[in-house]
């Protein structure tokens, strides 16, 4: 089966839809998945459910379908770093669903594991428990979660081969596969593809049989927060 394709727009070729459910990877700018947003960008897809650690920042990452008002609503632990985000969402203008960023992952990998859903203490007595079933087990309460199926997944990753067997480079592994694993299509972007049996076995983080469409790219790579000092005088 074809899973190499050209370009991010003829990856999504056929598969974008307003009110979709996307996951997205990454963690802050870490390992997100830049080429596919932009392609999403462009193509126009809106009234669009996100679901991701975060959403970019303001005017790069998710935050440039933020700017074009194409999510309706996301999924998400930490809005911190971007203030278009903020304004939105007190503003009343985008919906917000706040997940503990351990509940968000186990969503994802239980969602991509068949699993409907699990029990979790974290956010037990706070308003991530509100209208959620409460379960006691060896005296302690939990709350039922229900594991996250995407219409489509967008992953970054390092290296892949023509198969789409994958592997990411240490941290922006992060929400990645977890993602990519709960999508019912998922499409990876990488930096570089390798032809099939060049990776070894034991270093694949993504099995290929989870992707259905790879492309290659240049990627951006911004620094979120860059921390300097002021040379000392010698």
């Amino acid at each position: 089966m074809k899973k190499i394709y050209g370009s991010a727009e003829a990856a999504l070729e056929g598969v974008l839809r307003d009110g979709m459910l996307i996951a997205a990877g990454g963690f802050g700018l870490c390992g997100i998945p830049e080429l596919l947003i932009d392609a999403i960008h462009k193509a126009g897809t809106k009234d669009l459910t996100i679901a991701s650690n975060n959403c970019g920042v303001d005017g790069f990452g998710l935050g440039i379908l933020l700017d074009s008002r194409q999510i309706k609503k996301m999924i998400s632990s930490y809005v911190g770093e971007n203030a278009e985000f903020m304004r939105q969402y007190l503003s009343g203008e985008l919906e917000l669903e706040f997940n503990p960023q351990g509940t968000l992952a186990e969503r994802m990998r239980a969602g991509g594991a068949g699993i409907p859903g699990f029990y979790t203490k974290t956010g037990v007595g706070t308003v991530i428990a509100d209208g959620k079933e409460h379960k006691d087990f060896d005296g302690e309460t939990y709350i039922l979660e229900r594991g996250l199926v995407a219409d489509l997944a967008i992953v970054k990753g390092w290296k892949a081969d023509a198969s789409g067997n994958v592997v990411f480079r240490k941290t922006a592994r992060n929400f990645n596969v977890p993602a990519a694993k709960c999508g019912r299509t998922c499409i990876v972007e990488v930096e570089e593809i390798v032809p099939t049996g060049s990776l070894d076995p034991d270093s694949i983080h993504l099995p290929g049989i989870y992707v259905h469409r790879l492309i290659q790219g240049q990627h951006e790579k911004r620094i979120e927060q860059r921390t300097t000092r002021k040379k000392e005088a010698v």
